[in-house]
């Protein structure tokens, strides 16, 4: 993105479910960090270190997953702004968040992190914790393959977020949700 383009804005009503949608390494949780308030975070990662010690330890996916969505039900109970950090790759898990926001009549604004794998497997390398490459590339070719689908699950905003964006994309809050500024459709 040119030093004078604006950085891509999405509109979001203060009591949003914002699902976080992508591969490791694609700057979900960067973007989450850089836009809610801790506490509006909601991390697979994180609840499965509190449930088992280990954010990278699968064998405890089911509790962290339970604790997920327990948390999210309850922010959003009490209309708070939620940011569901996981990468919801899978329709089953799209489908139990947008439940969880539809029996709390909040809304759902969905976040595409559509970025190259070569940028994905850079950042992977990174980190401290690390994705196998063979998951990464599952979880790249997986969201490649349905991501123009994804729109049509039924969310209040949708927005997709390239590497051109990705790291300057701000939400905004807004009491109606407009169509989001800035941010290409997905």
């Amino acid at each position: 993105m040119p030093p004078s383009a604006p950085a891509p804005r999405i509109a979001v009503p203060p009591d949003a479910l914002v699902i976080l949608c992508g591969p490791s390494g694609s700057g979900k949780s960067f973007f989450a960090r850089r836009n809610a308030r801790s506490t509006a975070i909601v991390s697979s990662d994180r609840c499965r270190a509190l449930v088992g010690d280990d954010a990278t330890d699968q064998r405890f996916s089911g509790r962290a997953f339970d604790l997920f969505h327990r948390i999210i039900a309850h922010r959003l109970a009490v209309g708070r702004l939620t940011v569901a950090d996981s990468t919801a790759l899978s329709p089953d898990a799209r489908r139990e968040l947008r439940r969880l926001a539809r029996r709390a009549g909040r809304p759902t604004v969905l976040i595409l992190f559509d970025l190259p794998l070569t940028l994905c497997r850079r950042r992977n390398a990174a980190r401290r914790r690390r994705v196998p490459e063979a998951v990464l590339r599952a979880q790249h070719e997986r969201f490649r393959a349905q991501r123009d689908r994804l729109p049509a699950e039924g969310y209040a905003v949708v927005a997709r977020l390239t590497a051109r964006d990705g790291g300057l994309a701000r939400l905004r809050i807004v009491r109606s949700a407009p169509p989001s500024e800035g941010a290409p459709p997905a």
